[in-house]
């Protein structure tokens, strides 16, 4: 499992994912600039105060406490711009490390477009846990690792398997190695801890699940069919 972590990492930064990466953080800035803006908007378009200094003081503080919001967004925001591109990795995976094996269906539309919404959701809702149990000392660091280990190894994973799976074959498959999924959520919310290089998780955690599903795919009986055009 490390060892498909460790060559998920390095290509991460390689040129076909680069590009993919560049267009996810386009999208995602610009999305941060435009919350930025409105903020910014409302308080000065709503908020009177009868001394100019306030409204220095006022801006200051909205600023502030607009970057810690934004850092908190830049996640599920990434991530939703990110499953517009996982199948795009997903067919870089495998064609440049899985050349002989039958290669994977991206996923219909609409359940594409159900499964960025599902994603997105289900990181924001670890992210507000993460943040809600972060008041609780002892349990914060464990929980925002717990938490967000699960739910993101379910759901990457899930979606290597589904492209080659039907979905409740991808799901039970997942359940039936849930102890190794959830290791491997863990070592995608350590990267998603890291600030800036969280920027990066949502196309490393698809590279790494595209490996690790490979991984514990080859181990099934019958592989061989697996690699049937």
């Amino acid at each position: 499992m490390f060892q498909a972590a460790s060559r998920a990492m390095s290509q991460v930064f390689e040129r076909p994912f680069r590009s993919i990466f560049w267009k996810m953080l386009g999208f995602t800035l610009a999305v941060l600039l435009v919350i930025w803006v409105v903020l910014q908007g409302l308080v000065v378009n709503f908020l009177e105060l009868p001394y100019g200094w306030m409204d220095t003081v006022v801006s200051v503080l909205t600023g502030i406490g607009a970057v810690f919001a934004l850092g908190f967004l830049i996640a599920p925001i990434s991530a939703l711009f990110a499953g517009l591109f996982q199948d795009d990795v997903a067919d870089i995976v495998e064609a440049r490390d899985y050349p002989g094996d039958r290669p994977g269906k991206a996923l219909p539309l609409a359940q594409s477009v159900g499964q960025t919404i599902k994603f997105t959701g289900v990181v924001i809702l670890g992210n507000i846990l993460a943040l809600l149990l972060l008041l609780i000392p002892g349990v914060n660091l464990v929980a925002f690792f717990v938490v967000n280990g699960y739910l993101l190894g379910r759901e990457f994973f899930e979606f290597a398997a589904m492209r080659f799976l039907p979905p409740a074959e991808a799901k039970a498959f997942r359940k039936a190695r849930s102890g190794t999924v959830f290791i491997g959520g863990l070592v995608i919310a350590a990267l998603l801890a890291v600030p800036v290089l969280n920027l990066v998780t949502p196309i490393f955690a698809t590279i790494f699940m595209m490996h690790l599903f490979k991984l514990l795919y080859a181990r099934q009986p019958g592989y061989a069919g697996a690699r049937e055009g």
